[in-house]
């Protein structure tokens, strides 16, 4: 069940190429963190299925407040003036490349079999 998120994603990209629409520039910004925002959330769940702990309703809560944090984040800057959605760039692309990583661990173990005593402790 693993692919069911990364079908998820898949769908939705197909979605969004076929329909074309426009984000005016002042949003573009807000678009942009919404995005990357739920592409953690994605990974987040993608990684929390292939570790065996992967919970729905954590899934669903954390899509929708990674969503809202990020674009009150680049809210509240544009108010202040300050570009306070770099620091949510910051977090969700370390995150995102956190889970990927770790995404990309597990399922080559589970392709390569288990491993040896010696090769655990090489990591």
């Amino acid at each position: 069940m693993w692919w069911l998120p990364v079908l998820g994603l898949l769908i939705g990209i197909m979605l969004g190429l076929a329909f074309s629409v426009a984000v005016p520039g002042e949003y573009s910004r807000y678009t942009a963190m919404a995005i990357l925002a739920a592409m953690d959330s994605i990974f987040g769940a993608i990684r929390a299925q292939l570790e065996g702990r992967f919970d729905n309703r954590l899934f669903l809560s954390g899509f929708f407040v990674n969503i809202i944090l990020a674009s009150a984040l680049t809210l509240l800057g544009d108010r202040l003036g300050v570009e306070l959605y770099i620091a949510a760039i910051v977090a969700f692309g370390v995150r995102g490349f956190d889970n990927l990583a770790k995404i990309r661990r597990q399922l080559i173990q589970q392709l390569s079999g288990p491993r040896t005593a010696q090769e655990a402790q090489g990591d």
